[in-house]
């Protein structure tokens, strides 16, 4: 028997290189070009993640062309890339040959006319791909770097991207957008036009080449320019335009594939938490990414640990880490020095990690071409912060119980189920969470905790030793002094995008000018909960945001790409509290109408 399954995998990965190779005549002092030809196919396939290093090396290690094709097909067979038709079609079982035995002679016939070639089916565009900042299995090296230095593959990747936008208000002078009544905007709306291309990136991916095929050593460093802006001398006038390079991610992980169902992995660095950010929308502003409007996620320093297993046709990863304790409050003008001097205190004041985790499934929804795999993420995770006071910071009238000071602490929590439903026609992603003190991972409005001071009397607050929150003291109903208890503010929210590969439902020419064209329609909701904002009192006066985005991307070729975005974000007031003020007046809605656009230029 002999398989053909090069031709049908070549067109699936679109491998001109490939294609050409299988063609190649035998050159001196080389392997045979069918061999050749399946091994480099081998190293395409591990570098896709269609094969595991152990499967590709069994590939390598066929005695002939005949046997890589078959372990090739069966592979793929099993993981549902292939399916059974497709199969059955590529294998192509040659008829056995007949025994020799003696006829009578018969009368020549003329001999039928061979049937004609069915035409190649004409290339199609992709369809909407999503973002996946996290992957599912194992992660192979990569197989071709740019370069290598010291046995180490380095491919360096980014964008160049440059964008305007202008904002009906924007009354905290920021160039994303921010919920409303954060700031006041004055007597108008406070709208506000800006430049800016300091969303660009700059990165590297690194392999380290293990001489067992069941190690994959791999890595990322990435970095951008949305840090704060610069204040020294020679950059004071500019400063405006000169914003600081920040780090976004800094990992090494380590993969070991037991076979081609079973792998495990290890992850040590900053990378996207399993909490919340299997999946983001496709945006063209992505500074702020739907801030307290129903995105949730974030990028923690962790250590990750995470286990693999193929139950055909579904792919399910587990993963656990333990990550940065971390709060995000603000610290006050005056201790503003001392917290970008230490990041963050009161997360890790709480003396316990950040406990997180998810469960993906993946599997082939769609099996047309150029259509990826759908996935199913649930994650959640359970966190602690602590905040100080000193002792001296104590009030004289409650020194001497609390004479060498006071802590109060708090939990956050949270949970959420996203989804990835990419077809030929559609793909529709997005996620619905809930949770408590949701601030870190831009939820719940922004809101951490409240101090709970029913039932006090006599109370007096105290600042924590970071500045960044307030502990309240007080004498409760059986007349002890007592730390009013911190009780975080409960939040609910999501999003859900629809993606549309324009391109592929017009049928355009993937290789021609309109092969790139798609649209995203996108609606996300952020709400804390009522019943915990009247405990803040007029603090407590933003209860939902919501946003609704379209984005139309044109992709020039793979390099470049123009997108036009509009936008409208939208805070909803606490009706049970003093409405705040928008434009001058009480209002119980703030509204920013905003137009972005600007090239993009990928390497």
């Amino acid at each position: 028997m002999r398989f053909h399954v090069s031709a049908a995998i070549i067109a699936s990965v679109g491998s001109l290189a490939l294609a050409a190779a299988l063609s190649l005549p035998m050159a001196q002092g080389q392997q045979p070009a069918d061999t050749a030809a399946h091994q480099q196919l081998a190293d395409v396939l591990l570098h896709k993640g269609l094969l595991t290093p152990a499967e590709a090396q069994s590939v390598r290690q066929a005695a002939n062309a005949d046997e890589a094709d078959r372990k090739i097909a069966e592979i793929l067979l099993a993981k549902g890339v292939l399916s059974k038709a497709e199969f059955d079609q590529i294998a192509g079982t040659a008829p056995a040959k007949s025994p020799i035995v003696a006829a009578k002679a018969e009368p020549a016939a003329v001999a039928p006319k061979p049937a004609a070639a069915p035409p190649s089916k004409p290339a199609i565009a992709a369809a909407i791909t999503p973002i996946r900042l996290l992957p599912v299995g194992a992660v192979p090296p990569e197989a071709a770097p740019a370069f290598k230095a010291n046995g180490v593959g380095i491919t360096p990747y980014g964008m160049l991207k440059a964008t305007m936008a202008e904002d009906s208000s924007a009354p905290c002078g920021d160039d994303f957008p921010l919920p409303g009544f954060l700031c006041d905007t004055g007597p108008e709306g406070a709208p506000e036009f800006h430049v800016k291309a300091r969303g660009s990136r700059l990165g590297a991916k690194f392999s380290w080449y293990d001489a067992n095929s069941k190690w994959s050593l791999t890595g990322k460093i990435e970095m951008d320019f949305e840090g704060n802006f610069n204040r020294s001398d020679n950059r004071n006038i500019s400063s405006v335009r000169s914003s600081n390079p920040s780090l976004r991610l800094a990992w090494v992980r380590m993969d070991y594939s037991f076979n081609g169902a079973n792998s495990v992995s290890l992850l040590f660095g900053q990378d996207w938490t399993p909490f919340g950010s299997s999946t983001i929308p496709n945006m063209l502003e992505t500074t702020g990414m739907g801030i307290a409007s129903g995105t949730l996620y974030e990028r923690s320093p962790q250590m990750r640990a995470g286990y693999t297993h193929k139950f055909a046709p579904v792919q399910v990863t587990a993963e656990i880490a333990a990550a940065l304790p971390a709060s995000g409050l603000t610290p006050s003008a005056s201790y503003l020095s001392q917290q970008l001097g230490y990041g963050e205190r009161q997360g890790p004041d709480s003396n316990r990690p950040d406990l997180e985790g998810r469960v993906v499934a993946q599997w082939k929804l769609d099996h047309a071409a150029g259509v990826p795999p759908a996935q199913l993420i649930v994650s959640g995770r359970r966190g602690t912060r602590t905040a100080v006071v000193q002792a001296v910071a104590i009030p004289s009238a409650y020194q001497a119980t609390f004479a060498t000071g006071a802590t109060a602490r708090s939990h956050s929590n949270g949970w959420d189920v996203e989804w990835q439903l990419p077809s030929r026609y559609a793909t529709l992603i997005g996620k619905f969470y809930s949770g408590a003190d949701m601030r870190y991972f831009f939820a719940g409005q922004l809101y951490s905790f409240f101090n709970d001071t029913q039932g006090l009397t006599n109370t007096a607050s105290v600042t924590s030793v970071d500045g960044a929150s307030t502990l309240v003291l007080g004498t409760n109903g059986n007349g002890d002094q007592v730390v009013a208890p911190q009780r975080p503010l409960r939040a609910v929210g999501g999003f859900a995008q629809l993606g549309l590969p324009l391109s592929r439902l017009f049928n355009a020419n993937p290789s021609g000018r309109m092969g790139g064209w798609s649209m995203y329609m996108l609606y996300g909701i952020d709400q804390a909960k009522t019943r915990d904002l009247n405990r803040l009192g007029s603090a407590g006066n933003r209860r939902y945001g919501t946003m609704a985005v379209g984005t139309l991307n044109y992709n020039l070729n793979r390099w470049v790409s123009f997108s036009l975005e509009q936008s409208l974000y939208t805070t909803h007031a606490n009706p049970e509290v003093a409405l705040p003020l928008y434009r001058g007046t009480p209002s119980r809605e703030w509204n920013d109408v905003r137009t972005e656009f600007g090239p993009i230029f990928n390497f």
